[in-house]
Parts: C-alpha cells; structure tokens; sequence
C-alpha cells in the first residue's frame, strides 16, 4: 500500500536534509509532496533552487503518514512561523501519525509549538539548549512514539531510511539502504 508524505519546504532550508529524504521516501515508493510555505520556488542555504509541488495552503485538509521538516535556518524559522503547517503538525501528532524533523528544526520548529513536550528528541548539537529533555540529544535518531528526530545533514540519508523503515518495516528500509550502498 503506498504510503503519502509531505515535506515542507522554505527559503534558506538545509538542501542536504530535503534531497535525502525525498530521495529514500521515493524510492521506497511513498507519494512525497514537497510543499513550500513561501512560493514554489525556494532558495536553500546553499542557493540551490528547488521547485515545490505545490504550496502548504493545497495540503491543508489531506491526510499525511507522515510530515518531514527538514532543518536549516533561516528555513526552520520560515516553517515553524507558518500557522497551517503548525496547525497541520499539531492535528498529525494527536492523530497518531508520524511527525519528523531534522537540524534545527526539531528545537525552532517542534519545541517552539510544544510538539516535544512529552517526547524525547534530538537536534543539531547547537540548538540543544531549547529542547526541554536532554537525555536523547547525542543520539543521531530519536524516535518516541509517533515523532522521529535527528541530529543534521550527516545524519540525512539514515534518517530518511529510518522513516522508510517506520513506513514500511526494516526488509524495505534494508533493501532501499543496500541499494543506496548505506551500511545499516
């Protein structure tokens, strides 16, 4: 069964962290969207341009198995000020559903908007400080119950594939990490 995610995107996102997931999530066969806050046309912290399918405005209303923030500042910043993506990831962990985010945005996005307050996490090491629970932060992946975190762009293609795993159990996640030449 296809499984449908969205990623949301903004100006100055962290282009490693968005490609890396799109890309496992895709070849694992998952319907990924790529929703921009701001226009369909974003420029990441290293002036990559990357084309939305849409904006998050089309999103609101649909249902996700997952929402994937990827991290980078000022993008964590775009994201975490943009109320329907808010209001979208608030209704996604009271459902039940999956909830991701990577870098910064675990602690700019997910902590600002109480979505950590009862989870264990992880973030970029110099963003720590605004997590309330330090006792998961060193690791590279955090997941605590329906919220999945991780540390930075050096942890992107495992995070990816570990959200293929939560999506579609491990052999999918081994077969995707093999074909990707990712030891896991």
């Amino acid at each position: 069964m296809s499984k449908r995610v969205l990623v949301a995107v903004a100006d100055g996102i962290e282009e490693l962290e968005a490609i890396a997931v799109i890309d496992c999530l895709r070849r694992s066969g998952t319907e990924v969207t790529i929703a921009s806050v701001q226009n369909l046309e974003i420029t990441t912290s290293r002036k990559v341009k990357i084309t939305a399918d849409c904006l998050i405005a089309d999103c609101a209303g649909k249902t996700y198995d997952l929402i994937v923030l990827p991290g980078g500042l000022p993008g964590a910043e775009h994201l975490r000020d943009n109320q329907q993506l808010v209001e979208m990831l608030k209704a996604q962990k009271l459902s039940g559903r999956f909830y991701a985010a990577i870098c910064a945005s675990p602690a700019v996005v997910f902590a600002h908007h109480g979505l950590l307050d009862d989870k264990k996490a992880t973030c970029y090491p110099g963003m720590a400080d605004h997590l309330k629970h330090k006792d998961s932060i060193n690791q590279r992946i955090v997941v605590d119950g329906n919220c999945i975190t991780s540390q930075g762009p050096g942890t992107a293609v495992e995070f990816g594939i570990k959200l293929v795993e939560l999506l579609f159990g491990i052999e999918k996640a081994h077969a995707i990490a093999s074909a990707m030449l990712v030891k896991k």
